[in-house]
């Protein structure tokens, strides 16, 4: 459904399990009614009420409103955004969770936050997503579409494995590591910070390429254009080897699999407090400046 204004339907994803959700519920439910708003919520966020029959699947919260609403962490968030993305439905997140680089609105904020969205009063910041596909041979044998990362990996017990990468078609280098991250500006404080990537704000054009604990010290990150297409071919002999895409799906891979990337045509319309920036967010969720 077309976002448009006004808006009278509001989809509802949460997380409900350690979270003060299921008592926040029963006050928004009763704010949205007294402002004559539909809700629409899914399967996890109708467990968490006395009667839970009214949940839907997720496409189908995402099929039936204007404005997805998402309380959680930023793998809620994450799990959501492929949802809102393909249809043009903005996102309104709220923190539930620890950390929360995207999920950037707290609890005491979520009620004044809906009220200017309603009111057609927010900003919003376009977040660039990736589209993967896997090819085994002449057959692509999977697609998605991720908001932070695309990470090809080791699993626990695996050797160093080997990868293959080459960008618009130039081939770039032989890794041997435990892996490789291929990150948007959104996911560059995710896994790939983790790995020793760089900061990257989020209106760079840009992907970030980092290798996973290289076994040549000399393979460092690489930031290459947002027009790039990206490919990682596993060479050699593998086992257990995984890709892994925003940390909600696995796909085994075999050897002499080719996993593609490139920015895909949808973008994620993330709704954020207007006075709070970047940065802001930056020093608070990284705890810069304190001794």
């Amino acid at each position: 459904m077309s976002p448009g204004f006004p808006i009278r339907t509001v989809g509802l994803i949460s997380r409900p399990r350690g979270s003060h959700i299921p008592a926040v519920l029963p006050r928004l439910f009763e704010w949205l009614r007294k402002r004559e708003i539909q809700v629409v919520y899914d399967e996890e966020t109708a467990n968490a009420l006395p009667d839970s029959s009214n949940g839907k699947p997720r496409d189908e919260v995402a099929d039936n409103c204007q404005l997805l609403l998402v309380l959680g962490g930023d793998g809620t968030l994450i799990s959501a955004a492929g949802l809102a993305a393909t249809r043009g439905i903005p996102i309104l997140p709220v923190n539930m969770g620890s950390l929360g680089f995207l999920t950037s609105f707290t609890l005491e904020e979520l009620f004044p936050a809906l009220e200017d969205t309603l009111n057609g009063n927010y900003s919003v910041s376009e977040r660039v997503m990736l589209y993967v596909d896997v090819q085994r041979g002449e057959k692509i044998i999977d697609t998605e579409r991720v908001l932070n990362e695309v990470v090809i990996n080791k699993g626990a017990l695996a050797r160093m494995i080997q990868l293959e990468l080459s960008i618009n078609s130039d081939f770039v280098c032989r890794y041997r590591a435990d892996g490789m991250i291929v990150a948007s500006p959104t996911g560059s404080t995710a896994y790939s910070l983790s790995a020793g990537g760089p900061i990257v704000h989020p209106s760079v054009d840009c992907f970030i390429i980092t290798p996973i604990c290289p076994h040549t010290l000399s393979d460092r990150p690489l930031v290459i254009p947002q027009s790039a297409f990206v490919e990682v071919r596993l060479a050699g002999q593998t086992e257990s080897v995984f890709l892994t895409l925003d940390g909600q799906r696995g796909i085994p891979l075999e050897s002499k699999d080719c996993v593609r990337i490139s920015r895909a045509k949808e973008t994620l319309r993330l709704i954020h407090p207007p006075k709070k920036s970047y940065f802001e967010i930056l020093r608070s969720k990284l705890k810069w400046g304190e001794a």
